[in-house]
């Protein structure tokens, strides 16, 4: 019995289930994004039927399932998608035009379809099905050519990818997915502290490609999970802490209309690199970083024209490895706890050191 179990489980589920939100935001996603190709190729070609036989080929389907439901994925990303699909589609073309039998050229036009494909570091699944389909559509007495290749192929790809784009853009996801992280905000070439202990691009990229995962995962999608597993761990040996355990709780709080000189007196007296602001009706109203009274000289300014547009908060049940990462990429100071949009407490990089500091082995 148990040797049955463990043949059975290679054939089980291995992704993880996704939440609702995300399988509703891809399907919903890949409707709109055919949709809209299909009419963008119909004003390319309206001699094409749009509601009846449009101007679509099969493997756009799953084109639109990678563009729109795996957004990540090394073989989604726009050169893969346009490229993948045109040198296919030209293999087809190609071996089409040596008058071989059905059978042998749907063989060739595919094979010759992923060898272009791995050249040109161009590896997208759809682009075996666009050489097989091609060639099971063509007509002997009419194969396809240039035009064929530049509509609907190339000109339908480019929609895809133009229209994942947007869909990314409107839903809060990244497409395309870039393969290096993003420049530090400090403007150096140094990598952000979290990411310091992390192998290099080039070493991520030759262990994908020695594990053969190189089509499977981006760099930077392993990147990120090195990252934050190594947060996870670092975090675990202190136990489930959280903002509620670390917070400082007795703040001192300016209002929206404090001026300038009162401001730079109150970092003076308590020695603080930031200041929460709490407005009239007693909500949340910011926080205001010392660097930011740095060539500041007009008493006229306030604190409300002062305090941080990009701030990220917490809540009390906040864990520890979320607070290191909100901390560590040197964007804030501080860390606001929020409950109904009122501060609880606050949590500066001083209180993380001290606290990482204090369970340091000596």
């Amino acid at each position: 019995m148990d040797r049955v179990k463990y043949l059975l489980h290679g054939f089980g589920p291995s992704m993880p289930a996704q939440s609702a939100a995300i399988t509703v935001r891809a399907a919903l996603g890949a409707a709109v994004g055919l949709a809209l190709t299909a009419a963008v190729l119909w004003l390319l070609d309206p001699s094409t039927s749009l509601m009846q036989r449009p101007a679509l080929i099969a493997p756009f389907g799953a084109s639109t399932f990678l563009i729109f439901a795996v957004p990540n994925s090394p073989m989604a990303q726009p050169w893969a998608v346009v490229l993948g699909n045109i040198v296919s589609a030209l293999a087809a073309i190609l071996i089409l035009h040596t008058g071989l039998p059905t059978l042998p050229t749907a063989a060739f036009s595919v094979m010759l379809a992923v060898l272009a494909m791995a050249i040109l570091r161009a590896m997208h699944p759809p682009g075996g099905a666009v050489a097989l389909a091609t060639v099971l559509s063509a007509h002997p007495d009419s194969l396809p050519g240039l035009h064929y290749l530049l509509q609907p192929v190339a000109s339908g790809s480019l929609a895809l990818v133009f229209l994942g784009i947007l869909w990314a853009h409107t839903t809060g996801r990244r497409y395309p997915f870039r393969v290096a992280p993003e420049p530090t905000l400090h403007g150096t070439k140094d990598p952000a502290p979290d990411r310091r202990f992390i192998p290099s691009e080039q070493v991520l990229a030759a262990t994908l490609t020695r594990l053969r995962l190189s089509a499977n995962l981006g760099v930077e999608d392993l990147a990120r999970l090195i990252e934050t597993a190594e947060t996870e761990a670092n975090a675990s040996h202190l136990g489930p802490t959280t903002a509620d355990q670390m917070m400082s709780r007795d703040l001192i709080q300016v209002t929206p209309d404090t001026p300038l000189p009162e401001l730079a007196e109150s970092f003076r007296s308590h020695r603080f690199k930031t200041l929460p602001v709490r407005n009239p009706d007693g909500s949340f109203g910011g926080l205001v970083s010392q660097s930011a009274l740095v060539g500041r000289a007009d008493p006229a300014l306030t604190a409300h024209q002062l305090i941080d547009a990009d701030l990220r908060s917490a809540s009390p049940q906040t864990p520890l490895a979320d607070l290191i990462t909100l901390l560590a990429d040197g964007s804030q100071q501080a860390v606001p706890v929020l409950e109904a949009n009122r501060l609880v407490g606050l949590i500066t990089r001083s209180d993380m050191i001290a606290l990482l500091s204090g369970h340091m082995p000596t």
